[in-house]
């Protein structure tokens, strides 16, 4: 099966071999130095300001975003949370569960934040925003965004879970407290790891900020991480596998070198399936993933036939755009043959009546 989800992705045969051996011990000081290592290249690839930190949590993204609003805010914040579709919703409700004081800014589906909309949240002291709202494929205006947050004093706190490697991202130059990510996006490791990458000011607020949590504990966390380790049991082999991911990406040139080939794998999409009978959902995509919106047939129905007939796994949507959005995704371990298979099969289809 080709994968064209945005996650889990499809890893390169390196990456697949570290999974084919039993998981080592990791109480080594030789897995510290694979930690460190991990911790290292994080920073550098997010470019973070000096004496910035990495926490690596055993979760999904959601995990890591459930993170960022136990540890980093607390009850006397108010937070903006940029909503532009399901994950903008899930910042939403996580700051609903854990009591926090928040404005919610609602994006039209498939729209760009406006300046316009920020207009009279100066007095706030922090801001959630999926950078890349990976349902709808909108890709945020991050300097816009950064630019209002400095001018303000506010604290910006971004989800750059499908975003990071895919799209520009500079933590200092945008003055970010916090990035998050996870390790089944473009860094095409096996699901189980959340990064969370903290700037000094975010670090001051996790350590002065009460403990209210054990799993997710920033605190425990970064004190583990100064040796090498985690206070839990961690998904050890896909540590390794991230590890070796970063080292290869380094090796190949770094990350605007990894960028610059998913952005090639999207633009070729884009231009190829421009006579299909499909609708570009978002007015600014991520590199990340395309999201279409069919004008003839249901997309769950898309998905269906591509996975049945064609061996291929399109990324669908869910909840009332079930039937009327599905996405394809760009990150991961994908060759221009494997695209042109996805492409040859879309225009298969409509040869057949069944678009």
């Amino acid at each position: 099966m080709l994968n064209f989800t945005v996650g889990p992705v499809m890893s390169n045969p390196d990456i697949i071999e570290i999974a084919n051996h039993s998981t080592p011990y990791f109480r080594t000081p030789e897995f510290s130095e694979v930690m460190k290592e991990n911790e290292q290249l994080m920073l550098e690839f997010l470019y973070a300001p000096e004496k910035s930190r990495c926490v690596f949590l055993t979760s999904s993204g959601t995990g890591a975003m459930e993170s960022l609003v136990m540890n980093v805010l607390n009850a006397q914040d108010q937070v903006i949370v940029i909503n532009g579709g399901s994950f903008g919703h899930r910042f939403v409700e996580l700051c609903e569960l854990h009591k926090r004081n928040f404005t919610e800014v609602k994006c039209e589906f498939g729209k760009q934040l406006r300046p316009e909309q920020l207009t009279g949240l100066e007095n706030h002291t922090a801001l959630l925003v999926n950078m890349h709202e990976t349902s709808t494929g909108v890709l945020y205006d991050m300097p816009m965004i950064a630019e209002f947050c400095k001018k303000n004093h506010i604290m910006l706190l971004i989800d750059a879970i499908s975003a990071f490697i895919a799209d520009e991202l500079d933590m200092e130059e945008l003055g970010a407290a916090a990035v998050i990510t996870g390790s089944q996006k473009a860094l095409a490791a096996q699901p189980g790891i959340s990064v969370v990458a903290l700037a000094p000011a975010a670090v001051e607020r996790v350590e002065k900020n009460e403990e209210v949590c054990m799993y997710l504990s920033h605190k425990q966390a970064l004190v583990n991480g100064v040796r090498g380790q985690t206070p839990f049991t961690p998904a050890v082999t896909t540590l390794l596998q991230i590890n070796a991911r970063l080292k290869g990406i380094k090796k190949l040139g770094g990350v605007a070198a990894e960028r610059k080939v998913i952005a090639s794998i999207a633009k070729n999409f884009r231009n190829s399936i421009k006579d299909l009978p499909f609708e570009f959902v978002s007015e600014s995509p991520s590199n990340a993933v395309t999201a279409l919106h069919p004008k003839n047939v249901s997309a769950k129905e898309i998905i269906r036939v591509l996975k049945d007939e064609y061996q291929i796994w399109g990324c669908p949507n869910g909840g009332e755009m079930a039937d009327t959005v599905f996405r394809i995704g760009h990150i991961g371990y994908i060759t221009h043959e494997d695209l042109y298979k996805l492409i040859d099969a879309l225009h298969d289809m409509k040869k057949r009546g069944l678009l």
